[in-house]
């Protein structure tokens, strides 16, 4: 069996949540123009859909479904918060704008974890967030093609490791200044 690590994939998909009610919605979509990229082995990625993903060559198509406690998890109410408004000031005010129904907002924990929330609510004093993952209690459908399988370059890997880091973008510069190393074309 050949080895699964540090292969260079990018797939274009159509993703579809199937909540418990049986409703299904395509919620992502990758185009083969602008693939979903990543490097195996390197945990970037849902493994259930690394597993699949990985055996496939080039050209190969797929439609698998990933389980709910394979993908995100159940969705569980207790994760719905109510946190302080104060919290969320900045300079003595609250960007409105940000801080509103639906929004996704990045918060960090007392360990210095980041983690997204949906602000649910603005009440007088708090904020109810909810900090399940927005596919949480959901199936996942992928269905697409992949475009590209091949072995990852030390140069990829090392931009991965930079990316993941927060060292540099996953484009092969390493001085943080990606606008002068790669002409701008950074993402």
């Amino acid at each position: 069996m050949k080895s699964t690590q540090n292969k260079y994939i990018t797939v274009a998909y159509k993703l579809y949540a199937t909540d418990e009610g049986g409703d299904r919605d395509m919620v992502e979509e990758a185009k083969a123009d602008h693939p979903f990229q990543f490097i195996s082995g390197m945990g970037t990625t849902l493994d259930f859909f690394e597993n699949e993903i990985t055996k496939l060559a080039k050209g190969e198509k797929f439609d698998f479904d990933i389980p709910v406690d394979e993908a995100y998890g159940m969705y569980i109410d207790e994760y719905v918060i109510d946190l302080p408004k104060n919290i969320f000031e900045v300079d003595g005010r609250i960007d409105t704008e940000m801080i509103k129904e639906g929004n996704i907002v990045p918060l960090m924990d007392a360990e210095g974890r980041r983690m997204n929330g949906v602000v649910v609510e603005v009440k007088e004093e708090v904020v109810v967030m909810d900090m399940n993952h927005p596919l949480a209690g959901s199936v996942l459908t992928f269905v697409g093609e992949v475009i590209e399988n091949r072995d990852a370059t030390p140069e990829e890997i090392q931009g991965m490791i930079n990316m993941m880091s927060g060292g540099g973008c996953n484009c092969g510069c390493d001085s943080g200044d990606c606008d002068s190393d790669c002409g701008g074309s950074c993402h």
